[in-house]
């Protein structure tokens, strides 16, 4: 008989989860992934395939400063810290739910004192009051024959899975989130002086056109040009500014600290170093590399083992028991023989009738299975699309960037021409100006130009599943690594 319950324990009724098939495409784009991208501004991102990406992947930018900021991030952000609790939070309940397998033991005591009415029994003895005091202990035992339990254990697996690699995303989606916030905000402060440099310039040269009008060496019209110019640039600043506080705010809330209380390190944009090493790993290999592909498959797999718990649930479920006590009407009767009792034997609970309760319960389950395979499959694409799209951004920066330096080269050398023929007495001051103007235009541009690719490379690191499963870089913070 007991070979015969092992042998029911070790089946479990349900689908066996099996890990979808894994997508093996040979590139992220529809074309081949170019070795590197265009060069610009003397810089040329490489494409590295099968290479290794550190966990700290933000050191790559070598700044002292960034490091801090994400440092500080992952040490305080609340975010954070209730995705770990949350996952400390499935792993004792997967601990507390291994208890079913083992026999459940639980002692009962009770002092009472009674009055019974024999009439209700029928008979006419006169009624008694009397002290019972009962002491018992009970042992059962679930027999998990059709595997109910043991699903349920395999759900709450699959939750801790879950949550694990959801924590892992917080951690990339945190670590992200500071670093382009940071990018951001020292893109806006750079725009900001080059902006106040070009309404500088636009003042002189109002001031200068002023002068020509009242010499009537010039009409009154490009007076008010430069009125309306300067007071659009100046309209950018207050946009500028406030976006300046907002990404202040947020690296603050990052952080987990009151606006108030921020504490920022001076971040330049010029001296944030742009990765030119982009490791790529296989294409096969991102399912197994995004936390966010990761954590839909352990959802996958706990509505899998759900269906086996539903199915379970149509079967009977036994359950082995025993107890063993001793009553009397005061403690020293306890011991006497003729107030212990005891019972042994199997119970079973067979569900005969339920309104069809578990057989669309079961239906239910399966539905789950399909809905939480059809998101995993979403979620795949969704990853690949992030890559592809990254790769194509990387390619179409550089493309931007150097036309954004051959722009400020040509402002800069027309510059320097006019500058030599006002010089002479070729031509008249306000075109110099005019061609400073050009200058400081081109530099806004060439700044939003390198803060959009130092962004659509961790655009491409946090899309490549950030590396979380290599050790970090060993170099100190703010060193190359």
């Amino acid at each position: 008989m007991g070979v015969v319950l092992l042998t029911y324990a070790a089946c479990a009724v349900g689908p066996d989860f099996v890990r979808p098939a894994t997508p093996t495409p040979d590139r992220y784009t529809v074309e081949a992934t170019p070795a590197a991208t265009v060069s610009a501004d003397n810089q040329a991102q490489r494409f590295v395939p099968g290479g290794t990406l550190d966990a700290d992947w933000w050191r790559l930018f070598a700044s002292a400063s960034l490091d801090k900021l994400v440092q500080e991030a992952l040490d305080n952000n609340p975010t954070l810290q209730a995705s770990e609790a949350t996952l400390r939070q499935s792993q004792h309940q997967l601990r507390a739910g291994y208890g079913v397998f083992f026999p459940q033991a639980g002692a009962e005591f009770g002092a009472e004192r009674e009055r019974i009415a024999p009439l209700q029994e029928g008979l006419s003895a006169p009624p008694s009051v009397f002290n019972l005091i009962t002491l018992s202990g009970t042992i059962s035992y679930m027999l998990d024959i059709f595997g109910g339990e043991r699903r349920a254990v395999e759900t709450l697996r699959a939750q801790v899975d879950y949550q694990r690699y959801a924590t892992k995303a917080a951690y990339l989606t945190l670590s992200a989130n500071v670093v382009n916030t940071s990018i951001a905000r020292a893109a806006y402060i750079a725009e900001v002086r080059a902006t106040e440099r070009l309404i500088d310039l636009q003042q002189r040269q109002l001031e200068t056109t002023q002068v020509e009008v009242r010499a009537g060496a010039a009409p009154y019209s490009d007076v008010l040009s430069l009125r309306a110019l300067i007071a659009a640039n100046q309209a950018t600043l207050a946009p500028l500014r406030q976006k300046i506080t907002q990404t202040e705010d947020l690296l603050a809330t990052l952080e987990g600290r009151l606006p108030s209380q921020a504490d920022l390190p001076d971040l330049e944009l010029t001296a944030l170093r742009l990765p030119v090493d982009l490791p790529l790993g296989l294409p096969s290999d991102l399912v197994r590399r995004r936390p966010d592909i990761l954590s839909s498959e352990a959802l996958l797999h706990a509505a899998s083992a759900n269906i086996g718990v539903a199915t379970a649930a149509l079967f009977p479920s036994i359950t082995l028991s025993a107890t063993y006590g001793a009553s009397g009407s005061n403690f020293g009767m306890l011991p006497a023989a003729s107030g212990r009792f005891w019972s042994i034997g199997p119970s079973a609970t067979i569900p005969v009738f339920q309104g069809g309760r578990l057989w669309y319960g079961r239906k239910a389950a399966i539905d789950a299975y399909q809905a939480a395979l059809a998101n995993y499959r979403q979620t795949v694409l969704d990853a690949f699309a992030q890559v592809g799209d990254a790769l194509k951004a990387l390619e179409h920066d550089a493309e931007a960037l150097q036309a954004g330096v051959d722009a400020q080269r040509a402002a800069g050398e027309a510059l320097n021409l006019l500058q030599v023929n006002y010089r002479a007495g070729l031509v008249a001051y306000l075109d110099v100006w005019a061609a400073d103007v050009t200058l400081q235009q081109t530099t806004i541009g060439y700044l939003q130009a390198v803060g959009q690719r130092h962004q659509d490379t961790v655009a491409l690191f946090v899309a490549l599943g950030g590396g979380w499963w290599n050790p970090p870089s060993p170099a100190n913070p703010g060193e190359a690594p």
